[in-house]
């Protein structure tokens, strides 16, 4: 597309994936000044880290349709330390509202990644550990990383999205974006979309 333009946002926790809001909810126009952007797939709102936006509708659609399959990678958070039955579960597809996920990329780390801290701790119990898993997806139902976690017993606490495609968070930190040329974009997607 002519005229088209590419960003990396680092969606901040409590921020709709939506530029207005008429009930006045934080939305991305309080962290992003750039006029008629959309976001390229979205994230819940007490979901954070990396949107790419743009005003290429056409790439929009395309990184919609399932056979794009763009990775989407997220850093998840949860309830308790997963065993290995509920890990090899996740990454062979769990069943959410009545349909089989696609398999995914799931690895238990051994320490919890650095991050920021977010704005609204999550709940901290003494009597239950948490973990944190790197799970990578294929598709992008809603709240699917939620939901999967969920369906295996280990509910999700805090979720970050780290890479869409070849688009990684890098050091963007809460509300920091940068703009990524459109040769870079049709390079690093020609392959896939």
């Amino acid at each position: 597309m002519r005229g088209a333009r590419y960003f990396l946002l680092n969606k901040p926790y409590g921020v709709l994936c939506q530029f207005t809001d008429p009930a006045g909810r934080p939305t991305l126009a309080d962290w992003f000044p750039v006029a008629a952007m959309y976001a390229a797939g979205r994230l819940d709102t007490d979901s954070e880290g990396l949107l790419l936006l743009t005003n290429d509708g056409d790439l929009i659609h395309r990184l919609a349709q399932p056979a794009c399959k763009q990775p989407k990678t997220y850093l998840a958070q949860v309830e308790r330390i997963p065993d290995a039955a509920a890990l090899l579960s996740l990454r062979q597809g769990v069943v959410i509202e009545g349909r089989r996920t696609q398999p995914a990329q799931v690895e238990l780390l051994d320490a919890a990644p650095i991050l920021w801290e977010r704005p609204v701790p999550i709940r901290f119990r003494l009597s239950v550990p948490t973990a944190w898993l790197r799970i990578t997806l294929t598709e992008g139902r809603n709240r699917q990383v939620r939901k999967m976690t969920a369906a295996v017993g280990f509910p999700t606490l805090r979720l970050v999205r780290v890479s869409i495609g070849p688009f990684e968070i890098g050091d963007l930190q809460p509300g920091q974006w940068q703009e990524v040329p459109p040769a870079q974009v049709r390079l690093l997607l020609s392959s896939r979309v």
